[in-house]
């Protein structure tokens, strides 16, 4: 049985900052963060992003993201391991265990980034894999590639050894103390526009590897867009899968994820979160080369907050956390609109074209219920909405006479708002939302 959760993750993941160059010192100082500040409000992963492996990274950034046949820490049985310079408590064999223990010890929770396969390093020296007869060159398929990273080959289906290294990373890392694992180029395989969910085999060997370690960790799929039609696939194999390519801090991105959401809004469930990707907030790009700030007006991302949300995406800041400023913060800590991540609420569409967007919200428990109103335009606009129109208010109690007194209060600003004649009406600035608890 795959982890099951209470609520779609929320943590931190280095890859907006600091792209492939994040070291030790680094992710301790962003978990202190999170615990002393974002932690009550339901933040608790903290996921070291790619390359952590390569000892290398970054100094040819210039000329590449990932270094071609780069220069990699890596053990007898071809387990990538992590750079000893960057991350010196793992000296000794130790892996990220130290640094597991030390974000564990903050009521925190420990994630970190793979590639899928086998490095390419261990197919061509043919190491032996953990536990079975059989060597890297024996699972390895050079014909499965990644586009964009030259790190690895993709693992043969059903040939001896293949499970069993799978086996063999996921167990080391149970020992570590990992509680997240992102694993990169297996949702969508677009180096293979004819086949792009290639790497279905793999996404179940890890599966498998996962259930025998005994351990709760969290499956993460990326990159995106993944595949409606494989939809079955992601939910009972995984935990989240990115429903988009990278996601950055740029208006169109954000606007088409509505789309996006529209599309697969039927499909998060318990232990299964369709994922809009990182919240590109506050400092970004330092180890792109430049650090600068967000792109994303306030009221752009009040509206990125609130759709991932309402639709039940996980919630992952791109942002460096210590140098986050109040503002941003607060955003980030507002608890009355990051509580419809649970399980417990459920996010609908009511409507979209190219103006606006209103989705509906409602708690199945408690019987809470939202509406947010979202205008898609660069101008303020006005929009409203009947309320006895929205599937998740039907079963309201109205009263004798086909009238109930109901009101509204817009969660962001605190403002009561009228409800007249069961229309409710919101002025939303341009790119902004209004998010009403009714």
């Amino acid at each position: 049985m795959k982890h099951i959760m209470n609520k779609a993750p929320m943590g931190w993941n280095s890859y907006d900052y600091y792209d492939t160059t994040v070291n030790e010192a680094q992710v301790k100082a962003n978990a202190d963060f999170m615990a002393a500040h974002m932690k009550d409000a339901g933040w608790e992963y903290i996921v070291v992003d790619i390359e952590w492996y390569s000892r290398d990274a970054g100094t040819m950034r210039d000329k590449y993201q990932y270094i071609p046949y780069g220069d990699i820490e890596m053990d007898a049985y071809g387990r990538l391991q992590p750079d000893p310079v960057r991350f010196p408590s793992s000296v000794g064999g130790k892996g990220f265990g130290p640094l597991a223990d030390y974000i564990h010890a903050l009521g925190l929770k420990f994630g970190i980034h793979i590639m899928r396969g086998i490095p390419r390093e261990a197919a061509h020296k043919h190491l032996p894999i953990l536990g079975v007869d059989a060597h890297a060159n024996d699972i390895a398929d050079p014909s499965s590639i990644c586009r964009w990273n030259p790190d690895m080959y993709g693992v043969r289906r059903g040939v001896p050894g293949a499970q069993e290294y799978y086996d063999s990373i996921l167990a080391m890392y149970a020992d570590w103390g990992v509680d997240y694992i992102k694993c990169d180029d297996i949702c969508n395989t677009n180096m293979y526009p004819h086949d792009p969910y290639s790497a279905a085999h793999e996404v179940e060997m890890l599966h498998h590897a996962i259930e025998k370690t005994g351990r709760d960790i969290v499956l993460s799929l990326s990159p995106g867009p993944a595949l409606i039609e494989k939809a079955w696939h992601y939910e009972k194999y995984a935990n989240m899968w990115r429903i988009t390519d990278d996601f950055w801090d740029q208006w169109d991105l954000l606007e088409n994820m509505f789309h996006r959401c529209e599309l697969w809004q039927n499909h998060v469930a318990e232990g299964s979160y369709p994922d809009c990707d990182m919240l590109p907030v506050g400092k970004l790009g330092k180890g792109f080369g430049k650090e600068r700030d967000t792109q994303f007006s306030t009221d752009e991302q009040m509206t990125m907050m609130t759709l991932w949300c309402i639709f039940g995406s996980p919630l992952m800041v791109g942002a460096e956390l210590t140098k986050l400023d109040d503002r941003t913060l607060s955003l980030l800590t507002k608890t009355e609109v990051l509580k419809l991540v649970s399980n417990d609420y459920v996010g609908k569409q009511v409507e979209r074209d190219d103006s606006q967007a209103i989705w509906s919200c409602l708690n199945r428990k408690t019987g809470e219920r939202y509406l947010a109103y979202f205008n898609l335009t660069s101008s303020e606009r006005e929009i409203s909405c009947d309320i006895r129109s929205v599937e998740q208010f039907r079963d309201i109690l109205w009263g004798a006479d086909g009238k109930k007194n109901m009101a509204a209060r817009e969660i962001w600003s605190g403002k009561a708002e009228a409800i007249n004649e069961f229309e409710l009406k919101g002025v939303v600035s341009a790119h902004g939302v209004k998010l009403y608890a009714v």
